[in-house]
């Protein structure tokens, strides 16, 4: 993290993440979003161009259509990410469970100027798959078509989109276990790489996986537990407009204001978040919500 951004009131965040849509077609055991049936919901367009041309104004440089979601299921997302390069943002990314980009809708968004698209990947096989995932084992196949269907497609159409998947390592035995499958898929892909588990604010637990505290980043390359990364550089927008601290829950002791009422800088600098922020840079995070997230659980 660059030493300007280790202030209690940083600079405006270098990458946002404004949640086009929160429903999701998994229940993934290892996700904060299996909790989150009754909070669904899509934010208005509205206001996701108010918020993005407010935020391009601050000068953040990446913003992502995406947060706790799978926006592939939203007709709206080409036109999502062509507002977003229309505004002028340098690098818009994506990530998707992979299950419902079919091949008109990879097409619509690397014409509409995607940059990245990341397949969250965590499956070995269709077993682990539907065990995983809570999805009939036959849509592992499918996923594994469509990460090829973009590959085809964007080197066929020239565009510049990077391709990319992530894995999670679940436990000890997880990179062995993806080996053949990782095999088949990486000619298709521009990079793979691990992750490690995270228990998300301590709101997942499973008896016989390896969680890791906080958001470290990729699993072979991590970055310390505190001062968490995320507060400081990066900034998440729920569908409903409020913002969150936090990458991996959207509990409300993690909501630090409204963009409806507020100015993206007044909740950026508000007391809450200045607060939660002074915790971490003093590596003491006792009595905050982020208590439980930096210890193995």
């Amino acid at each position: 993290m660059p030493d300007e951004y280790r202030s209690a009131t940083p600079p405006p965040p270098h990458s946002v993440k404004v949640e086009l849509m929160r429903n999701c077609n998994y229940r993934c055991s290892f996700c904060h979003h299996s909790e989150l049936s009754k909070n669904t919901g899509s934010m208005p367009l509205d206001l996701y161009e108010k918020i993005l041309r407010e935020l391009h104004s601050l000068g953040v440089k990446e913003i992502a259509p995406f947060f706790f979601g799978e926006s592939f299921l939203d007709v709206r997302l080409p036109h999502a990410i062509k507002l977003a390069k229309d505004i002028g943002f340098e690098y818009v990314f994506l990530t998707t469970n992979g299950s419902a980009c079919t091949k008109i809708k990879l097409q619509e968004c690397f014409a509409a100027g995607l940059d990245s698209l990341k397949f969250s990947f965590n499956s070995a096989d269709k077993e682990q798959f539907a065990e995983l995932t809570g999805c009939e084992p036959s849509l592992f196949e499918k996923v594994k078509e469509n990460i090829k269907w973009a590959r085809k497609i964007r080197d066929g159409k020239g565009y510049k989109c990077g391709l990319y998947a992530s894995y999670i390592r679940f436990d000890s035995e997880q990179d062995k276990r993806m080996e053949a499958t990782l095999a088949d898929m990486r000619p298709y892909l521009d990079e793979v790489y691990a992750l490690p588990l995270y228990n998300q604010a301590h709101t997942v637990t499973k008896e016989g996986w390896d969680f890791s505290g906080g958001n470290t980043g990729r699993a072979d390359a991590p970055v310390p537990h505190l001062p968490c990364w995320t507060l400081f550089r990066a900034a998440h927008i729920n569908y409903d407009g409020t913002v969150c601290s936090c990458s991996f829950s959207v509990n409300d002791e993690f909501i630090m204001g409204d963009l409806n009422k507020q100015t993206f800088m007044e909740i950026w600098h508000s007391e809450k978040f200045v607060a939660l922020r002074k915790k971490h840079l003093a590596q003491d995070i006792t009595e905050t919500p982020c208590e439980g997230c930096v210890v193995k659980k």
